[in-house]
Order: C-alpha cells, then sequence, then structure tokens
C-alpha cells in the first residue's frame, strides 16, 4: 500500500509523487514526459507537482496532458510566481495555469517563493480563488522560519497545507528549526529534488554501499530516508520509464536502524542554522 501523508484539513496524500522542474523545455522530448508522467500515476504516483514557472508554463503542459481523462486519479499542485501573488494577478496567473493544466480546479496552490507583495495580499488571493471553486486549498514555497512564522501571524495563516522547500540527505539544514517548527504546527513539508537533482550523495560510494546492503537502488534509499517519519512528501522527477519505476520502489519502504545510522554518520545532520537551501 502506498504511504500518505495527511495535510491539515485531513486530507491524506501520496507520501511519494512527482516533480515536473525541467519538463515542458523541449518539444522533442514531450511524448516521452507525458508517458513518463502516466506511467507513474499508474504506479500509484498520483501527487503532481508542477509550476507557471517551470518551461514558461511547458510542463504545466505536459501534466495536463498526461492527466487528460484521468484527472480524477491525481493530486495537482502548482505554483504561482511571486510577481503575481496579489488579488488581481493572482486570479489571471491561476485561470492560465487551469487553462494549461486541462481542468477547473488545483488541489494545491502555493506561493512558489517570498517576493515584494505582502504576505496579506497573497493570502487574501489565495482565499477568494478558494472560495470561488478554483483552488482547494493553498500553501507557500522556499519559506524559511521566520517567513513561516510571519505567515502564520496572518489572519487564516495557519489554514497553509504545506511548505515546499529543498530536501535530501545532502541538505539538511531545514532539520535545525524549520523542520521542527513545522512539526510543531503540524504542517507538512513537501521534499523537491529529494534526489539531489542526481548529484551528491546519490553518487557516493557509501551511499551505494548502504543502498545494496539494504537491497534498494540508491534513489529508493535516499526516498525512503526522505520520507522515514511519515510528514514529509517527497516529489522526485523522472524523465524515464526505468526511473519512475525506480522511484515509484520506494514507496512504503522501511530503513533499518542500523542503516539511518549510518546515513546519520555519513550525511551529518546540522549542528547550526543555516540559510535556506535552494537551487
Amino acid at each position: 500500500m502506498t504511504a500518505t501523508v495527511t495535510l491539515p484539513d485531513g486530507t491524506a496524500v501520496p507520501a511519494l509523487g512527482q516533480g515536473t522542474w525541467h519538463m515542458g523545455e523541449d518539444a522533442a522530448a514531450r511524448a516521452a514526459e507525458v508517458y513518463a508522467l502516466q506511467a507513474g500515476i499508474d504506479h500509484g504516483l498520483t501527487l503532481i507537482d508542477t509550476a507557471e514557472m517551470y518551461g514558461s508554463g511547458g510542463a504545466e503542459r505536459v501534466t495536463g496532458q498526461a492527466i487528460a481523462g484521468r484527472r480524477d486519479e491525481v493530486f495537482l499542485v502548482s505554483k504561482v510566481f511571486p510577481h503575481n501573488a496579489d488579488l488581481k494577478r493572482m486570479r489571471a496567473a491561476c485561470q492560465a495555469s487551469l487553462q494549461r493544466l486541462g481542468t477547473d480546479c488545483i488541489d494545491l496552490y502555493l506561493l512558489h517563493w517570498p517576493g515584494g507583495v505582502p504576505l496579506a495580499d497573497t493570502l487574501a488571493g489565495f482565499e477568494r480563488l478558494r472560495d470561488d471553486g478554483l483552488i482547494r486549498r493553498w500553501g507557500v514555497s522556499n519559506f524559511d522560519v521566520g517567513g513561516m512564522r510571519d505567515w502564520f501571524d496572518l489572519p487564516g495563516g495557519s489554514a497553509c497545507a504545506t511548505d515546499q522547500v529543498l530536501y535530501h540527505l545532502g541538505s539538511r539544514g531545514i532539520e535545525y528549526d524549520l523542520l521542527p517548527w513545522c512539526r510543531d504546527q503540524a504542517l507538512p513539508v513537501m521534499a523537491y529534488c529529494p534526489l539531489g537533482q542526481g548529484r551528491g550523495p546519490l553518487q557516493d560510494a557509501r551511499l551505494q554501499r548502504l543502498a545494496a546492503e539494504a537491497d534498494m537502488s540508491p534513489a529508493q534509499l535516499m526516498l525512503a530516508w526522505v520520507m522515514r517519519n511519515k510528514d514529509v512528501i517527497a516529489i522526485p522527477k523522472a524523465g524515464t520509464l526505468d526511473h519512475v519505476a525506480d522511484n515509484a520502489g520506494a514507496a512504503g519502504l522501511q530503513l533499518a536502524p542500523e542503516t539511518l545510522a549510518a546515513l546519520e554518520t555519513c550525511f551529518p545532520p546540522p549542528t547550526r542554522k543555516q540559510a535556506l537551501d535552494i537551487v
């Protein structure tokens, strides 16, 4: 059974989904990208994350093509540019995303990163879109703990569904303060680039040895580690069927205590506050 994470409103979503960053940038790759996303849905990776920024809307078009006829199977996440995150421009941006996605409602709509628009205006825009049925819930992305406190201080700010941030074995800075803060609020975190974009730990001989000992692929080990505490959603991108199947194999995997201990030694947690890592 596919592991799930529960959002603040009680909705259970897959702990392992699919990312689409860098999709929709090459017309020649479009058919393969669509097929990969569809294969992921077949494997139970029914949470799909995209954004108006990705491929200048191209990733949303790829996603829309992949979910055509299967919209009810998918939990759809998209993101709005910070400069579009006020009352007037957010509606136009959301409607453009909906058109590219071929749907009438986005399940979770995120502010892509903090920008110049006052947070109160962004929150008001989210609420109006939700009231009008264009989105079901909203959240943020690339917010550090200070930004999250500011957001939660707003009237209604605690209705936030998630904070999507960079998190993987080679980037553990959020564990010092952001992740504990989110846990105190019962706020799940969504981890983008949970495989480190295929670099760093994934290529480390120590991780590869531990994966072999655990009878997992290195990617499965990294994904299982990200999801180990049942309150983090991982959204790796996979552009090929082999990568999709490999990622899907991480769903529900449990890491042995000795494996977790070895990973702590090889990739230690932070001992002080770090700037929020982004790519």
